[in-house]
């Protein structure tokens, strides 16, 4: 039996409120639909691509937007945390169905420090790591971690701000005059006053994530790894699953199994990891930082798995149980930046699926993706060679496959923010390229790290 509006009668949650209005918010919206829920979005751009699946408030009307919605979620992890504690006490009393995922975790996701101590804390390995609060203890932090180091602000910073790569010791001095402001919350940096974090420099392969879902009950499920190169510090492609990783995947299913449940988590989390050896020559990996959300590297999902990440995302905030996360075919997901292709061309293709974010061209801009499946993981790259080919931006992909796994991939890479537009745009996919490095080996103080990784 159902209601009027065709809604079931036991169904108290109908409509999702979604903090942002971008690509992800609007690939929720299309994952919520076929399971019967409307999404309404926070946004202050009335023409985001999520405006074409449901209302769109400002935040000068968030009252009338929490009026409209039974439960929360969001898209960006840079959310001022005031409103998503207010919809969590919102919550708590009882007048609303949730808020997901829940404030801790943007507070974790939004410093850096406070990020990797919480991954250190339950004995997850990261790359070495030291606060920073004075000029003396910079100089402390490169004495003790061994130039080169990347110096950055542990809250804020984006498209490369916030950051400062320091190679020898005449360095320095210039880097705490840059990012001193920050430290006191002055400047344009952050208005949140906190430490700088200073990190080493370590040898690593490659960049994969892993992505994970949580239930309100508890459960999680893994999507496999993947891995990920990026182009002028933007994601450019990601291959799903990641080749060679098999032996790997334990360790990055317990880390985000292990945050995931200290956060108390409810929906899609990725974690970004990068792939390096210890003393002994055995692959490990090194916890970069999470993104409390759907993410970049996980689009491929919507054709290539079972259950895709959006979907897996709604059903957790809704209540509902976990669907499957296999693969169903071996799938590279590529960025469109700045420049629609011919979509004819794109789909004359086999195996090419294409996503339009239905927003207006602007250089590095990220406006659509395209999915490209195939039977067999051999066909992958004979059928990306045929994509790039009618790329107008071919982001790097038309070099020799050695060029995109040019261990460029950025280490350290910021929790970069593109602030106002990125609610747009997926911020942690954008990384700089000051920070490239994959030559540069552990010294003698990061030992502490590859014990962690033994564990």
């Amino acid at each position: 039996m159902t209601t009027a509006n065709a809604y079931p009668i036991n169904q108290t949650i109908r409509t999702i409120g979604i903090l942002g209005g971008g690509q992800l918010g609007m690939m929720l919206a299309e994952a919520a639909m076929p399971l019967g829920y409307q999404c309404v979005f926070l946004e202050d751009n009335a023409s985001c691509p999520a405006s074409l699946y449901g209302r769109v408030f400002s935040s000068a009307q968030l009252e009338d937007f929490i009026a409209a919605a039974d439960v929360f979620t969001l898209e960006f992890e840079n959310t001022p945390t005031t409103t998503v504690e207010q919809l969590a006490a919102l919550s708590a009393n009882g007048s609303k169905q949730g808020m997901f995922p829940p404030p801790i975790a943007l507070e974790i996701a939004q410093d850096r420090l406070k990020e990797k101590q919480m991954f250190n804390d339950l004995d997850i390995a990261t790359v070495p790591f030291m606060a920073v609060n004075s000029q003396a203890e910079l100089q402390q932090a490169c004495e003790t971690l061994g130039l080169p180091i990347v110096l950055k602000t542990s809250r804020g910073g984006y498209d490369g701000k916030g950051q400062f790569v320091i190679k020898q010791d005449s360095d320095i001095n210039a880097a705490w005059n840059e990012l001193k402001d920050a430290v006191s919350g002055k400047g344009s940096l952050t208005a949140t006053p906190a430490p700088l974090i200073a990190e080493g420099f370590i040898n690593f392969s490659r960049e994969v994530s892993i992505i994970a879902a949580r239930a309100q009950d508890g459960q999680v499920r893994c999507y496999d790894l993947v891995e990920n190169h990026h182009h002028n510090g933007i994601l450019a492609k990601t291959q799903a699953p990641a080749v060679g990783t098999s032996h790997l995947f334990q360790q990055a299913t317990d880390a985000i199994t292990t945050v995931m449940n200290r956060l108390d988590y409810v929906g899609v989390m990725a974690l970004e990891l990068f792939v390096t050896k210890d003393e002994r020559g055995q692959d490990y990996v090194l916890a970069n930082e999470i993104a409390p959300r759907v993410h970049n590297s996980g689009h491929w999902s919507i054709e290539g798995a079972i259950t895709s990440q959006f979907e897996n995302h709604i059903r957790a905030v809704v209540g509902l149980p976990l669907g499957d996360t296999d693969n169903i075919h071996p799938s590279i997901m590529i960025n469109v930046l700045g420049q629609y292709p011919d979509i004819s061309a794109v789909l004359a293709i086999d195996g090419m699926h294409y996503h339009s974010y239905h927003k207006e061209e602007r250089n590095d801009r990220k406006i659509a993706h395209i999915t490209l499946m195939t039977n067999d993981v051999a066909d992958l790259e004979p059928a990306l060679a045929k994509l790039v080919a009618v790329l107008p931006n071919k982001v790097g992909l038309d070099k020799t496959n050695s060029a995109i796994t040019e261990n460029s991939v950025e280490l350290n890479s910021t929790n970069a923010t593109e602030t106002q537009e990125s609610v747009l745009d997926d911020n942690l996919d954008t990384k700089t390229d000051s920070t490239k490095q994959n030559s540069i080996e552990l010294n003698d103080t990061k030992a502490s790290n590859d014990q962690k990784a033994k564990k």
